[in-house]
This record gives C-alpha cells, structure tokens and sequence, in this order.
C-alpha cells in the first residue's frame, strides 16, 4: 500500500501538485503552470524512469510498455545525437563560410540547448499526431514547420525570462482586472528591454522565416527518426512464440491525397496504440489548457491572455497585412471595444462538473460506445469478402468501397479515442479548481478560446463536463427556462414554449432515472441529441426540484439561446426583407418558425412523385430525408454553397444514417442535393440580392489597382519588350485585398493570394513551404466567393461582442458559441432583452451604406484594367445590378464594347509591335513553367485565360468608383419587430 499511495502521488498531474503545495495562492500555480513545460516534463519522465531502475525493474520484460518511457529513452538517445549533430553542422559551415557558400543554421540551433531540442522535438511530433487529416502521423512540411516554431518560441521565452520581468499577481481574489499601477510600469519595462536588445544588435524579438523553420525543424525531426525505437512484441501463429523485435517508433512515407502526393510522418502502430490508452499530460503545453487566473487583460494585439507565453489577439494565419491592419488599428486605439469583449468572455469562471465527470470515467474505463464516446477496440465488423470477388467486377467494387470506408471509421474511432483521452485528462487535472478560457479572435472577428482540447466551443462532452463556475439562486423564471433548455437538447425545440414545459413535466420519471441512475437505470438521456448536456441538465433539474425551495436553488448550469439561422437572420434584416425575417423568427410569431424542416418537406414531396415513376434513388430515400440531412445545405444557401459542397454535405449525413449502403451513399446524395437546391429556389431571394451585391464588390476589388503603380508596370513592361502588353503584368499588379472595418473599429483583411511556394530539399524529403509574406497576386475567384460569408460572421461576432460587453456591464454572466449565448437559467430573460437591443442597434445603423462609403474612400485611387471587364461574366453581372454612367464620361471607346458603361482613363500609348501570335505562345510557355514550379494549385479565373490584351483595351483603365454596384434596395421590414419576438433567439 505505501509503494502504490507513493507512486500515485508521484503520478498526480502538475496541476494537482500545485495545488497541493500551492493551495491559496492560484497566481503561483498559473506561474507554475506557464513558466517551463519542458523543465517540468523532462524532471516528471527522469523521475519515472529512475523509479524502475531503483526498484530493479529494468528487465524489458518487466517493463509496461509506457508511453512516458518510451519518450525518456528517446530523449536520452536524442540529447548526444543532437549534440554531435550540431557540432557536425558548426564544423561543415565554417569550411563552407571560406568558400562564400550557404546559410548557416549552426547559430540558431545553439541557442537553446540540446536537452530543451530533444524535448521541443519529441512533445511537438507526439502533439501533431493525427492532424491535417493523417491518421496516425502528421504532414511533413507541417512538422517541420512546428518544430522549428516551437524551437523559436522557446528561445523567445527564455530571452523574456533572461529579462527579469516580473508579472504581478492578483491583489485579492475575485478582483476583476489583472494589472495593478506597478504591472503598467512593468510594460514600460518589457519595451525598454526590447529596444535594448534591437539597438544592441540582438534582434532577438524579430519573426524567423519559413524557411529557417523548416530547415532547424528538419534537422531535429531526422534526428528523432534515426534514433527513436520501440519494441514491438508479437506471437508466432505457427510456433506460439512470443517474438519481440526492436522497430523505429516513426517512419517517412507518401499517400496521394486527391491525386497529389503528400509526405507523411507516421508512427510505429504500437506508439498509435498508446497515445489512444496512456496519459497524455506530457504532451501538453500550458498554452493548450485553461488558466487559473483570470487572463491578462488584452493591451494591444499580442499582449494579453497568459501571462508569461506570449498570445496574439487574432490568428493571422501567417498574413502579414492582417496583422499590420491590426496592430495600426491599436496604436490609433480604434478597437479598445474588441479587447474590452474579450476580456468578458477570458474573465467568465468555469468548473468541471464532477457528476457528470465520474459518469464519463466510468464509462471510459469500461471501453463501451455510448453517446459518442468511441470504444476501446473498434466494434464494427469488417465487411466479407464476396465468393465471386475475382470474378464479378461489380462485387469487386462495391466490397472494395465498403473495406475502403471501415478502414476509415477504423482510422476516426482511433483519433477520436485519443481526442477524448484529452479531454478527460484535462478535466480530471482541473477537478474542484475555478479555471478560465482566455480568448481571442479568427481574421474575421470570431472569438474562440485559445485553449483548443476542453472549452465550452467543443463537442457535446466538452459542453457535459462544463458548468459556470459561479452560481445564481434559479427563481421561478430560471425554473421554467431550465425545464425548456432539456427540452430543446433531448431535440423537442420546434414547440412552443409552454409545450417544451409540458413535454419535461410529463417525462419528470426519465430525468430523475437519468440523473440517479445514468448507467443503471433506462438510458433515457442517452438517446436526446445532445446526449451529456442532456445529462448535466437532468442532474441539475434533478437537484433542484429535490431542494427545501427549488426557486432559490444556486444553479450553475449555462442556459442557451440560439439564433435561428443566424446569417440568414443578418441578411433579413440587411435587406429589410419581410419574408425572410419571418422564416428565420425575425417577425412576430406565435409558434417558431423552421425553415429546415419546411425545405425538407418540400424535398419529400419531390421523392414521392419521383417514387411513383420507380425512381432508384427516390424509392431508397423516401421517409428518410429529415430536417438534420437538408439542415447544413439549407443554411449554407445564402454563404453562396456550390452544388459540389451541397452534394458532400448530404453525402456525410446519408453516411451517419447509416440505412442506406455504403456504395450507394454519393450517387443517392447527388440526386438529393439536386432536388433540394431545386426546392431552396427562390425561398432567400432577398439574401441573394445581398450576396450578389458583395460578391461582385469583392471581384471588383480583387481585380483593381492602386493608380501609382500604373505607369510603372506599363513602363516595365514596355522597356521589356516591344510587344502586346501580355495580361501577365498587369494581373501581378492586382494584389488588392477586400478590407472593410466592423461596426466596432475591427479591421477585416481577406488573406485570399495565390502564394508562391519553394522547394526545399530536407533529409526526409523535399518540401515546398509557402511563404506568406511575399508579394503576391490575390485569388479574385476567393475574394469574392468568401467575402459574404466573411462578412456576415464580421456581424454576427459584432453582435457577439456588443452582448458580452453589455451583459458585463448589467452584471450578467456571459459566454457564447458563435450565435448561441449563454448564461444562468436565471438570467435568461435579462439576456435575451439584451440581445434584442444590440441587434436592433447593430442593423439600426445603416450597415451596409457605411461599407459602401468605405469601399469609396478606401479605393478611390484605384483602378480596374478595362481587359478585366471584358472577360467572363463581369459585363452581365454589372448591367444587372444596374451600373451605368452618363454618355459623356464613355466618349472615344471605339468598339470596346463598353462606351455605355464605363468611365475611360487614357494612358500612355505603348509600341504594340507587330503579330500577336509569338509573343502569346512564349507567354503561355512561360506562366506555365512558372506555375509548375513556384505557384500553388489554385483555380484560375475565366478571364486569366487569355494572354494578350486586346490593342484597343491595352492602356485603358476604370475608375472603381465608377463601377462598384449601387447598395440593393432595401425592403420595408421593421427591424423594431424583433422586440417582440420571443423565438428571435430561443
């Protein structure tokens, strides 16, 4: 019993052990928990691996196949490799340095030291494995990049913490704020120090390039391969023997994914194995879990969040002029409103719920499936393989396609497995603690938590296992609203209100089995859509009809309130469209209006006449076409989905059915997909005004030029050669990306280019890295087909952000999931007033005007080549829309084609030379090689086809001001309405 209590304890996560030892004081733990992940996890796997060699265990076969072992031997085996490895590298360099050759990668790799290298590489590849789509293993290109990453922000740290640059603490408990007068003298201090170092020439602070990146990533990650080995044990069916054999724990291998070849790194199958079954707390980085305290307040884009590694307040994806954008936009002080927002949603207190948590361990130990909870050991069966497979193709086929997709259900239960191990690992770490979810925004304006494995915008579980860590008494109303949020997850969320109350009185006898008995009793719970939240929800309802007085019972649960169908919500009240704002609960209803289901019995109506003419598919669909299969396509109408996108998303739900058979699912989801877009029709015609309208801007945009770099790419290209101006040239001068600015000062840039990528060649294979940050040429067809989603959730996370600041300032606890808001069941109503208001105010104003005007003011000086026009559709969509200037602004067109629409402006004349047809082919010769060997594969638009610009159209040039669409017209809908509707967001 000593021994086991000893080893337990030795075990327990570093969070426990903080807390243990750190009791009272949460801002050392945070500290603790921030300052040295890999200081702390190479003591934690020393320590384990001393423990067995004092208590004799080190015969291999007394070994347990460990997964904390595994990863202390490697780290022993790497330290010297490295270390060697690196001295190797100094050497060759020198000798190349007299020779004037190469880069050197020798200082960059001594500026951390060898045993931090070996740890930085082996927890990053354990972390990446099973992302970008591969299966047990990662991208290559992507773990290189990381490693090199994670060397440079660990050198970074280290730099900071070389500083001495204390960061204050919490001055009493509770008090919102993190930042006392001293903590604002210490930025000054961090800024000092970091022009200390700039002026000393030690530009420790400045980005490393992709490039570098990839080759420090490389060198590690090949050296990890060369010396990381497991043992992989198995029994001879012939003999019986058991046969053990020293294997590489990863290994380099290619897969074609959608015909390209893509490099992968792949682990030993046994590895793969034991990241689905151990603990996983080594591989996690501080900046992966929740804080103790409440995160540093947001000061400008990349201070705030935690408190000693370093956040950015937006994910640019590697776009430089977002985050120039950005940080402007903070230095004038324009968006205080959007950090501010931020702040509110970091400073919401979170636990996990204990109840719920034990339900879930228990059922995680025992391996069964249940409510999404993969099992231990894949239970489907395998398909047979049919007599006649060498003989029948059809058979061949079809058993090929359902091998082909049990494999990856295999391959999804295994990841899914090791995802869900996160989650209760981490949640089992923060047991009985307050924690925080610091926050920060995607480039469009959405805020999502940083920590990405346990948070509130997770799955179902994730959700189950979270309650707000403070607690309200319920009163009557948060009674009732309790009652109606377990109506809505169990899926009985299209009644009226007083219905969804009914609907769980009648059913009090289920919630109470479900509650007292989750795992005994009937499984009532199991079966609602959202099955733990139902859970959490049973057990809360449970508790308080169970207390002295169920009105003053202090809840903790979060309540929801869900938009319905919030962009078309946003598009309705755009365009001031009465027949949208009733489908989508904007008007005054007495029922809630869905306009899911009504698509989706329309689609049925369709299959039966169909099915009466002996309709294949029809017949194989009927009564199966539910409001969940249409529900994504529907809602993706108005964000502009292709019939491609259409036909994969009801191809995915048909799948999950799982009654209809394997093979036939994409050809079934065809026919589908056809029928309801069919039916969609002209049911959002006025949302489609709306995007038609943005979509065009965005090409428009997307296809002008600043005016200044006119005359000196007509100039460049004329001192070239004496010949047609090729549309090479001038397409190279379209970079202009859509920016507009949010309601609250948020600068929004497209990061939409065709990047140019490089080749580089690695010791496990060549790699072509992309490097963001080079000039590059915007992708037309995505800045237009993007911007009105992109700017419909630029809305949305405005009023997001308004709710959470107003709800901070009334006092009202807050959180959300994009469109669904969440706070005490007794706060409900207070929110949904707010709500109401700040949409209202939002669509008050006059949304889209105002991003006409910028557009206006932003482009001004831009112009569009008149080639740019010609081509495609563009002549049609703009006379649509109705744009047209006066006779006298078009004079001297000739025979362009466009004298009665656009505005001239003559450059001047360039030599056209003689014949066109020489200088097109070389043209066309050359973008080809160029695309081959440096542009990423990207569709062209229809009017990069051609190569030569017509003489008549060569030098002449639009203003975009003339040519961008008037604003449709708006309808006569009351945006004052919505006060009135209880089902807006219900």
């Amino acid at each position: 019993m000593p021994f086991n209590l000893s080893n337990l304890r030795k075990h327990l996560t570093q969070v426990q052990l903080a807390r243990r030892v750190l009791s009272e004081d949460v801002a050392a733990r945070q500290k603790l928990l921030e300052e040295s992940v890999y200081d702390v996890a190479v003591a934690r796997l020393k320590h384990e691996a001393d423990l067995f060699d004092e208590l004799g265990l080190n015969n291999k076969g007394l070994k347990r196949a460990d997964l904390q072992r595994w990863m202390w031997d490697w780290h022993q085996k790497l330290q010297p490799r490295l270390d060697a490895e690196i001295q190797e590298i100094i050497v060759a360099e020198e000798k190349a340095d007299s020779r004037g050759k190469g880069t050197n990668l020798g200082p960059f790799l001594q500026l951390v030291k060898p045993s931090k290298l070996s740890l930085i590489t082996i927890l990053e590849i354990m972390r990446l494995n099973g992302s970008g789509g591969v299966s047990d293993g990662m991208k290559t290109a992507r773990a290189l990049l990381t490693v090199g990453r994670a060397v440079e922000n660990e050198y970074k740290a280290q730099m900071c913490k070389r500083n001495n640059i204390a960061i204050p603490s919490q001055s009493r408990p509770g008090e919102y704020g993190f930042f006392t007068g001293f903590g604002y003298r210490d930025l000054h201090a961090r800024r000092v120090t970091a022009a200390k170092y700039t002026m000393d020439s030690e530009e420790w602070t400045t980005e490393w390039t992709q490039l570098l990146r990839v080759r420090v990533g490389s060198i590690l990650v090949d050296c990890l391969m060369d010396v990381a080995t497991v043992t992989r044990t198995a029994i001879d069916k012939r003999t019986q023997e058991t046969i053990s054999e020293d294997q590489p724990a990863f290994y380099h291998a290619y897969e074609y994914v959608r015909g390209q070849k893509l490099g992968v790194i792949r682990l030993n199958p046994v590895v793969a194995d034991r990241i689905a079954k151990d603990g996983l707390r080594e591989t996690l980085h501080p900046r992966h879990l929740p804080m103790l305290v409440k995160p540093k307040p947001w000061l400008n884009y990349d201070q705030g969040g935690y408190l000693y590694n370093k956040s950015s307040a937006m994910r640019f994806k590697d776009s430089q002029e977002q985050q120039s954008y950005l940080q402007h936009a903070s230095e004038l002080g324009n968006v205080e409103l959007v950090y501010a927002g931020l702040d509110v949603l970091g400073s919401t207190p979170w636990k996990i719920n204990r109840n719920v948590f034990d339900v879930v361990l228990t059922v995680w130990n025992s391996g069964e499936r249940l409510c999404k909870l993969p099992p231990s050991v894949f239970d489907q069966p395998e398909p047979e393989k049919p007599d006649n497979l060498s003989m029948d193709i059809k058979a061949k086929s079809v058993y090929g396609q359902r091998l082909k997709a049990y494999m990856q259900a295999k391959a999804n239960n295994h990841s899914d497995r090791c995802s869900v191990n996160y989650k209760i690992e981490i949640a089992r770490a923060f047991l009985g603690d307050t924690m925080y979810l610091p926050h920060n925004l995607d480039f469009r304006g959405r805020a999502y938590p940083i920590p990405p494995h346990l948070n509130h915008i997770g799955d179902d579980l994730s959700r189950g296992l979270l309650m707000f860590g403070e607690a309200k008494p319920l009163g009557e109303r948060g009674l009732r609203w309790l009652k109606i949020h377990l109506a809505n997850l169990y899926g009985f969320d299209k009644a009226n209100f007083d219905e969804r109350v009914e609907y769980v009185m009648e059913r009090l006898d289920e919630v109470y089995d479900s509650a007292e008995k989750p795992l005994e009793g009937r499984r009532w719970w199991t079966k609602a859509d959202d099955p733990w939240q139902c859970l959490a929800t049973c057990m809360e309802l449970r508790a308080a009809l169970e207390s002295e007085d169920p009105e003053a019972y202090m809840s903790s649960l979060p309540v929801h309130q869900d938009g319905t169908c919030n962009g078309l919500q946003h598009y309705a009240a755009l365009g001031g469209d009465n027949r949208g704002a009733q489908q989508v609960n904007l008007s005054v209803t007495e029922r809630p209006s869905d306009v899911y289901t009504y698509v989706a019995n329309m689609v049925q109506r369709q299959l039966d006449e169909d099915a009466a003419n002996d309709h294949k598919y029809a017949k194989m669909l009927q009564g199966k076409v539910a409001r969940k299969v249409v529900k994504q396509t529907v809602m993706t109408t108005v964000y502009g989905v292709t019939y491609i996108g259409a036909r994969d998303q009801i191809e995915r739900q048909l799948k999950d059915r799982k009654d209809i058979p394997e093979e036939e699912c994409w050809n079934a989801a065809a026919y589908l997909a056809k029928k309801t877009l069919f039916c969609i029709g002209d049911l959002f015609s006025g949302a489609k005004a709306i995007q038609t309208w943005l979509n065009l801007c965005a090409r428009l945009v997307a296809k002008s030029i600043p005016a200044e770099r006119i005359p000196e790419a007509l100039e460049a290209e004329k001192t070239k050669r004496r010949l047609p101006v090729s549309t090479n040239r001038i397409r190279k001068e379209q970079m202009t990306s859509v920016v507009w600015t949010t309601p609250l000062g948020l600068p929004i840039v497209q990061p939409y280019r065709k990047v140019k990528r490089k080749q580089i060649m690695t010791a496990l294979q060549t790699v072509y890295i992309s490097d963001p940050n080079a000039p590059a040429e915007v992708n037309a067809n995505k800045q237009a087909s993007a911007f009105p989603p992109n700017f419909i959730h630029s809305l949305d996370a405005t009023h997001m952000m308004l709710t959470a600041l107003e709800c901070r300032t009334q006092g009202v606890t807050f959180a959300s999931v994009h469109d669904s808001y969440w706070t005490h069941a007794s706060s409900i109503d207070q929110m949904s007033e707010i709500i109401r208001d700040t949409f209202i105010a939002l669509h008050s104003s006059d949304v889209l005007g105002k991003l006409y005007s910028e557009f206006k003011e932003r482009y001004r000086t831009h112009k569009i080549p008149l080639a740019s026009l010609r081509t495609g559709k563009m002549m049609k969509h703009l006379q649509q829309v109705g744009v047209s200037l006066a006779r006298e602004q078009a004079t001297g067109l000739g025979d362009t084609g466009l004298g009665s629409l656009v505005k001239v402006v003559d450059k001047e004349q360039i030599d056209t030379g003689s014949a066109k047809a020489g200088p097109a082919k070389r043209g066309r010769k050359k973008k080809s090689i160029m695309e081959e060997e440096t542009v990423l594969a990207e569709d062209e638009d229809e009017e990069d086809e051609e190569e030569v610009i017509d003489p008549a159209l060569q030098d002449k040039f639009v203003d975009l001001c003339d040519v961008l669409p008037p604003v449709p017209k708006k309808g006569d809908f009351n945006v004052e309405t919505i006060k009135r509707s209880q089902y807006f967001f219900s």
